[in-house]
């Protein structure tokens, strides 16, 4: 199905384009629905050459390391970019991406995309910001992973889906919009599910977790200090 202007309005690379310029992309536009859990791309798959977007629902790309171990790199929401090798790579899938929920996905074909970015240069900075941001948490996520207690990595990821997703008031204190499982934060960090369980349990006077993957933040303050390595009052895992 091809792309409506309100679609193409939603990725924040074509936000601020004429109406004109969006209509001309839209012949080369074409948007496909996910149900949640089915694989988008697979780690290897060779991609057409085209921009892939989400349009709607949100979506989490995944690497999967020679042992076998998966790791979650990043979870995207709508209005985003991803599978940036289609662009500008080998066209070789990085990584495997999965519909976290229901969603849409948008493509754009590349020659027209190269067209309107010389109609509009501002396309492509904000696609050189994208990625620029991409690559400076890739670079955080190694060395965290090389670096870093696996106490701090946890703090930061949750700081992170805090600031990410938002949080709402509570008389306990912050509730994240987002559902975290301990399997999720696990692959985020790199970690065991059993560490993870082990870890949460060491913060119960910072954050407050509940089944089905609600987590209160009880105490901002003491998890800035975890997550900067300055905390200790807690005893910490490796």
């Amino acid at each position: 199905m091809q792309a409506s202007l309100e679609q193409l309005s939603q990725i924040m690379v074509f936000v601020s384009i004429e109406t004109s310029d969006k209509e001309s992309l839209q012949p080369y536009t074409q948007v496909q629905g996910y149900k949640k859990g089915e694989i988008i791309l697979h780690e290897g798959d060779r991609l057409p050459a085209k921009l892939y977007a989400v349009v709607s629902g949100s979506i989490q790309v995944t690497k999967t390391a020679t042992t076998g171990k998966e790791t979650i790199l990043r979870g995207l929401n709508a209005g985003e970019m991803f599978a940036a090798p289609a662009l500008l790579g080998d066209s070789i899938a990085p990584a495997t991406v999965t519909a976290e929920s229901d969603c849409e996905i948008l493509t754009v074909q590349r020659d027209a995309l190269l067209q309107a970015i010389q109609s509009n240069p501002e396309i492509a900075l904000r696609m050189l910001m994208v990625f620029n941001t991409r690559i400076q948490q890739l670079h955080e996520t190694v060395h965290g992973l090389v670096s870093e207690r696996a106490i701090v990595r946890l703090a930061r990821l949750i700081q992170y889906f805090a600031t990410e997703s938002g949080t709402e008031p509570s008389p306990q204190g912050q509730i994240l919009k987002i559902k975290l499982s301990y399997y999720r934060m696990a692959r985020s960090i790199g970690i065991t599910y059993e560490e993870c369980v082990r870890l949460i349990k060491t913060l119960k006077s910072v954050v407050a977790y509940s089944r089905g993957g609600k987590i209160i933040i009880l105490d901002v303050e003491k998890l800035n200090a975890i997550a900067c390595g300055q905390s200790e009052t807690i005893t910490c895992g490796t």
